[in-house]
């Protein structure tokens, strides 16, 4: 670790410490002793294994098995694992206004990257399924309470733009009114699969895909709403599935309820409100670790690092 801090006092050397240059990631030892944090910090993941204090470190694992995942993720999309990092870095030192703003234009970039182009290539179209006639979110009100329900079921609530649509309509109800307090959940099997994947690779404007993604944000509505918000989670919370519910000021998940962020091994970042929503609640090197490797995430290991507040039946 001291030997990893004495290169970073340049640019020049910090540029090195990139993929760009060769070098996808960094593997140090840990170290227990504080250290004050570099000039200037390398463009690539830092692993550090054992417990260290450092603030260059990125993701922290036990030991070298730990690290074989996540080694594994960033050298299959460096890019995407470099500019996670970074994004993670700037967020930690930043609000949630600002966090989001970040992301979008991250997001947006990657999107028309050659890693996400590759995944997309690679993927299997599938004929698009029908959509029932019916709401894409369900709303009932009982008194001060707006039970706002995800209506997708045959798509497992995957995120796509209508539904975003709706929500948002929903959301912004909720905002207009500073008596009501918002429950959020979803019908169905499970909470959320994430994103449409039917609709990826569907924005060809970067520019227009961030100025959509900063004027329509379901994010920002939910963390204006935060106090008087509940999220209930069930069964599948995988990218916007946990992403956007964790701005809620109380989460609460059954017992059979994963997490997961895939996006990483898409090309991509978390692009729902993840890097600021899920930042504070489990800090940078647990969401960092959480979306390089898209390992999945249980309900009570989500209790223990705080993703979700109760674990609860209904």
């Amino acid at each position: 670790m001291d030997a990893l801090h004495a290169r970073l006092g340049s640019p020049a050397s910090a540029e090195a410490l990139s993929p760009l240059a060769g070098t996808p990631y960094v593997l140090v030892e840990g170290a227990e002793t504080p250290l004050d944090p570099p000039r200037c910090a390398p463009s690539c993941p830092v692993i550090a294994v054992g417990p260290s204090n450092a603030d260059v470190v990125d993701v922290q694992v036990n030991s070298l098995a730990e690290a074989e995942p996540v080694v594994d993720a960033i050298e299959r999309n460096p890019i995407a694992a470099m500019t996670l990092v970074r994004l993670l870095r700037h967020n930690a030192r930043t609000d949630v206004p600002d966090r989001l703003f970040a992301e979008s234009l991250t997001y947006s970039t990657l999107q028309h990257g050659a890693e996400f182009q590759a995944w997309l290539a690679g993927r299997q179209g599938r004929p698009r399924l029908p959509e029932p006639d019916a709401p894409l979110v369900l709303l009932s009100r009982a008194g001060n309470e707006l039970r706002v329900t995800l209506n997708r079921p045959h798509k497992r609530n995957a995120y796509s733009a209508e539904l975003r649509d709706a929500l948002c309509e929903a959301l912004q109800l909720a905002a207009d009114d500073p008596d009501v307090r918002v429950v959020l959940s979803g019908a169905g099997a499970c909470f959320s699969a994430g994103g449409d994947l039917d609709e990826f690779g569907e924005a060809t404007d970067a520019g227009r895909a961030h100025a959509s993604r900063m004027t329509r944000s379901a994010a920002m509505l939910m963390h204006g709403l935060r106090d008087r918000m509940e999220a209930r989670l069930h069964g599948a919370c995988i990218g916007a599935g946990i992403e956007l519910p964790a701005f809620a000021g109380t989460v609460k998940a059954r017992a059979d309820a994963f997490f997961v962020l895939p996006e990483v091994s898409m090309g991509l970042v978390p692009g729902a409100g993840g890097t600021a929503s899920i930042l504070p609640r489990i800090g940078r090197r647990r969401l960092c670790w959480m979306a390089l490797t898209g390992a999945r995430v249980d309900a009570e290991t989500a209790l223990s690092w705080g993703l979700v507040d109760e674990i609860v039946e209904w």
